[in-house]
């Protein structure tokens, strides 16, 4: 019952800290908003957690900083665990483990996603000849291609490909990839949930 309790409050507390840190992340967003007492509050609590994420240059691209998904990704592993310790009233290793996958595979899942979502945006930028000198588009071209220049080298071995045909390469690369990423992380999380230990 004591372990019950003591796992309730502190995934009462993580879930309150996941929301601030996702205010404060939204606030990043809009520099000139009035944030208020609140918003002051929100980011003495959290910028110390946040920014301890962001000294990782793994988590960071030259345009993208992916840091936030990462430090929101470990208190979701902790919330997950501590909900289950008060439901169950014991810990389980295998299932911290199989929290621990699912909420790395959700980061990389996220990145997979966004990745292949700006893709999917090129393509049909190009297919219906839309405008493609729009700043937007600049920024997304310094975000997908060297993933892209990545993908095409391992699959066409270094021959020359058509842009557009690169770009569809690529996603379908990236989707197929989400995919069968998430069902394996899925098997696995079950096989590790169900060990007795």
């Amino acid at each position: 019952m004591i372990i019950s309790f003591i796992a309730k409050v502190l995934g009462a507390a993580t879930s309150f800290y996941m929301i601030i840190c996702a205010l404060r992340v939204f606030m990043t967003w809009m520099p000139g908003m009035n944030v208020g007492r609140a918003g002051v509050f929100a980011k003495s609590i959290v910028d110390p957690y946040l920014s301890y994420f962001s000294k990782f240059k793994l988590f960071k691209t030259e345009r993208v900083d992916f840091s936030p998904i990462v430090a929101l990704s470990v208190l979701s592993v902790a919330n997950n665990f501590f909900s289950s310790v008060a439901i169950s009233g014991r810990i389980s290793l295998g299932f911290l483990a199989s929290l621990v996958l699912g909420a790395s595979w959700s980061a990389v899942s996220f990145i997979l996603s966004f990745l292949a979502l700006c893709t999917l945006a090129r393509v049909l930028v190009l297919v219906f000849k839309w405008n493609s000198f729009h700043p937007l588009w600049n920024v997304i071209d310094a975000i997908v291609n060297p993933v892209l220049h990545a993908i095409n080298m391992r699959i066409y071995r270094g021959r020359a490909v058509d842009y557009l045909q690169g770009l569809i390469t690529g996603f379908i690369f990236l989707a197929v990839l989400r995919a069968a990423g998430g069902a394996l992380v899925g098997l696995l999380s079950r096989l590790l949930a169900s060990l007795p230990f």
